[in-house]
């Protein structure tokens, strides 16, 4: 569209040009000849006084070199012959003597082109006697096409700078009507990609700016839609697994029995059908949605929590069941905000697949910490407990990233080292100060991976498997 606007514009102009500056152009030619001519009749006229008090050759020809056509040789005069006087010829003439006969008989000025080149004006003079003597002027080229060239030449060059100019704008005006189009239009494939941040500028022409408009609104829509699944994939697992927790550990205080066993059974049935159900959730979910929402490239509304705030929800709703099996609980840190580019829906369920692996993997009174740490440039969550601890992180880890054992969905530390990732983060396990396991969260605030030129690995490397995977899931 922009080039077909420029083509438009360049046809338009040229002939606009050629309509006004080939007539201007000719204009200009026959006022210079006209000029010339003028001026012939001007130097004719000066000899006239003269022809009508002589027709002496010796005067006349004193006149004529008298005059500045005379003196340049360029001015004939033709007298006829009166009575018994003999014609007088002054000067060689240009014309001829038929163009001097044929002005003499029809009484006005003519011209005539010359052989050698420009033209010669035939004045007609009346004498005293009644006779018409005949003055000519030689008009070179030179003269009747003065300043004729340098008028094409600018009027070329108006032409061209004209030309140039509406290409100029025109091109300007495509580029402001195809950017927001080309825009437009690259924020559909970003969406289409799963880039769920990409938004389009509202400006442009009206229409483009409605479309602007209504694609945003769009994608606000999506991301809406997209963090309704991730509620309610969360409250799916906030709802289901933690009572499971609860069923799995009763079960563990029924002794032997068939009773017994068949309420394990079933226990563990349940569990693996609710972990069915969460795993196709996820599966659902376009693979970019995380990465959209934490990587602070326009995520959309609702993108980042204070994390302390989140904590103090969840711990709440697990401190029921830590009371009841006689845990002591500690939390520090959460008593100002700390606000993290991470969703909510997504911080709680990472708190909740930490917490649920503490109550599921130690044993009942063993007490557990909930720690909150701004670093300027990341905030750090830790969890960490009391309990036995884990011999082989690795194995735990991948165990619960490949979903091959029974009520394992990857969904555990997985959960919790997307979450870091999709911040530039991390996730780090190793041993507690209470002696047990500790989950350590970086949370990037400045989009920059933690760590060396390798990403993190080399600080990963030195602690065990920095980059969970899914430790207990």
């Amino acid at each position: 569209m922009r080039w077909a606007l420029v083509k438009v514009c360049l046809a338009v102009t040229a002939m606009v040009v050629v309509a006004f500056a080939v007539p201007l152009g000719l204009v200009v030619q026959e006022m210079a000849s006209d000029r010339a001519f003028s001026n012939a009749e001007r130097q004719a006229a000066t000899i006239g006084p003269t022809l009508s008090i002589t027709t002496d050759p010796v005067q006349l020809r004193k006149a004529v070199e008298s005059t500045q056509m005379g003196a340049a040789r360029r001015m004939a005069v033709h007298v006829p012959a009166i009575g018994a006087d003999a014609p007088v010829e002054i000067g060689g003439g240009w014309a001829g003597e038929h163009a001097v006969a044929e002005t003499r008989r029809i009484g006005r000025a003519t011209t005539a082109s010359v052989a050698g080149g420009g033209s010669a004006l035939l004045q007609p003079t009346a004498l005293g006697s009644g006779d018409i003597a005949v003055v000519e002027i030689y008009v070179p080229e030179s003269e009747v096409s003065n300043g004729v060239a340098t008028a094409w030449l600018v009027l070329a060059g108006v032409g061209l700078a004209l030309i140039v100019g509406s290409v100029a704008v025109a091109d300007r005006l495509g580029a402001r009507l195809v950017r927001p189009a080309e825009r437009l239009a690259d924020a559909a494939h970003q969406l289409g990609e799963g880039r769920l941040g990409a938004r389009v500028p509202e400006a442009g022409p009206k229409e483009l700016r409605s479309a602007a408009v209504a694609f945003n609104a769009m994608a606000d829509q999506v991301v809406q839609l997209l963090a309704n699944e991730r509620e309610l994939a969360a409250d799916l697992s906030h709802r289901l697994r933690t009572p499971l927790t609860v069923l799995r550990l009763n079960t563990a205080s029924l002794g032997d029995g068939p009773a017994a066993e068949q309420t394990r059974s079933a226990v563990e049935q349940l569990e693996r059908e609710v972990d069915t159900i969460i795993r196709t959730a996820r599966e659902q979910r376009p693979a970019t949605a995380l990465a959209g929402a934490g990587s602070g490239a326009g995520a959309g509304a609702g993108a980042g929590c204070d994390a302390s705030e989140v904590i103090r929800d969840r711990m709440a709703f697990w401190s029921a069941l830590a009371e009841d099996e006689g845990r002591e609980v500690r939390l520090a840190g959460v008593d100002r905000t700390v606000r993290i580019p991470v969703a909510r829906p997504e911080l709680a369920a990472a708190l909740d697949a930490m917490l649920g692996n503490v109550f599921r993997h130690t044993p009942e009174g063993t007490p557990f910490a909930v720690d909150v740490h701004d670093a300027g440039d990341a905030v750090i969550v830790l969890v960490s407990d009391a309990g036995p601890g884990i011999a082989d992180p690795d194995a735990a880890l991948r165990r619960g990233n490949d979903g091959g054992r029974d009520g394992s969905t990857g969904l555990g530390l997985d959960i919790v080292r997307r979450v870091a990732e999709s911040t530039g983060g991390d996730l780090r396990l190793g041993r507690s100060v209470l002696g047990g396991t500790e989950v350590r969260v970086w949370i990037g605030l400045d989009g920059r991976t933690r760590g060396g030129p390798d990403g993190g690995r080399g600080r990963r490397g030195r602690r065990g498997s920095r980059r969970s995977r899914g430790a207990r899931a």
